[in-house]
C-alpha cells in the first residue's frame, strides 16, 4: 500500500513504542516521516534504511525550540505538513503515587510533557493546514483518563486535557478539510511497561476482556487510519485502543 504516497508526517516521541512504530508504518505506506524525539540513539536506528523519506531530529520535545526547529526542518526538506502525530507523553513514572503525596514540580513535568508539547507542535502546524485547507492531527491520550486510575492522577489529568483539546480543535477547524482525533491506549508492550512486574501485568491482562497486552502496533494501524482519507468524516473523536477494558 502506498496511500501516504507524497505527504509529509511529523511523529514526536519516535524513537521507540508506538512512536517508532507509527513512523515504520507511515514509511512503509510511502510518506516523508520526520521523527523527533530525546533519544537519538533510539531515533537513529527507527529511521536506519528509510533514506530520502525520513528524517530525525534529535531534541527534548518540551522545548519549544526543537519544537520549531523539527517544524521548520520538515517544511525546508519535504514541504507543507499533512499529518501530525503528537505522540511524545509520559507519567511520572517511578514519581507516582496517591496524589496527596505527590509534589508540583511532578505534576508540571508530566502536564509539560503530555499536553503542553500537544498544543506547542499543533500551534506550528496548524495555520498552514488552514491555509491550504487539508491536515490531519492525531493525539496521544491514555485509557487512563477515562478509567482514572489510581497513582497517577496528574497523568490522567493531562491526558483528558488532550482529549479537550482535541475535540475542541476539531470543531474550530472541521469546516476547513482538517480533521482532529486522538488514540487512547490502555496497556501496551513498550519500555514503559517492561517496568512492570508480572504480578501487575497478570492483574491487567484479567481486567481487559481481550485478555492479552497489545503491541505497539495495534495502535500504529489506528493512528493511520484516522491520517488516511478513509477518514475523512472521523474528527473531534477518541479511539480506545485497549481491549475493551473502557468502553464507550
Amino acid at each position: 500500500m502506498a496511500r501516504f504516497s507524497g505527504r509529509v508526517v511529523i511523529v514526536t516521541g519516535a524513537a521507540n513504542g508506538i512512536g517508532a512504530a507509527t513512523v515504520r508504518r507511515f514509511l512503509g505506506e510511502g510518506a516523508r516521516v520526520v521523527g523527533v524525539d530525546l533519544d537519538d540513539v533510539g531515533l537513529a536506528a527507527v529511521f536506519d534504511g528509510a533514506g530520502t523519506d525520513g528524517m530525525a531530529v534529535a531534541g527534548d520535545c518540551t522545548d519549544p525550540a526543537v519544537l520549531g526547529r523539527a517544524y521548520m526542518q520538515a517544511v525546508d526538506r519535504f514541504g507543507p505538513i499533512d499529518v501530525l502525530f503528537n505522540n511524545v507523553g509520559q507519567s511520572a513514572r517511578e514519581r507516582a503515587g496517591p496524589f496527596h503525596a505527590s509534589e508540583e514540580g511532578t505534576w508540571r513535568f508530566v502536564m509539560e510533557i503530555s499536553l503542553m508539547t500537544t498544543l506547542r507542535m499543533t500551534r506550528l502546524v496548524l495555520p498552514e493546514m488552514r491555509s491550504r485547507g487539508t491536515g490531519r492531527i492525531i493525539n496521544m491520550s491514555s485509557d487512563g483518563a477515562f478509567a482514572g486510575d489510581a497513582g497517577i492522577v496528574d497523568y490522567a489529568a493531562a491526558k483528558m486535557g488532550v482529549i479537550g483539546f482535541t475535540r475542541a480543535l476539531a470543531r474550530e477547524n472541521a469546516g476547513l478539510g482538517i480533521t482532529v482525533n486522538a488514540v487512547a491506549p490502555g496497556a501496551i508492550a513498550t519500555r514503559a511497561h517492561d517496568r512492570l512486574t508480572p504480578e501487575v501485568v497478570d492483574r491487567i491482562k484479567a481486567q481487559t476482556p481481550a485478555g492479552f497486552v497489545g503491541v505497539p502496533e495495534d495502535v500504529a494501524g489506528v493512528v493511520a487510519f484516522l491520517a488516511s482519507d478513509d477518514a475523512r468524516y472521523v474528527t473531534g473523536q477518541t479511539l480506545l485502543i485497549d481491549g475493551g477494558r473502557w468502553m464507550i
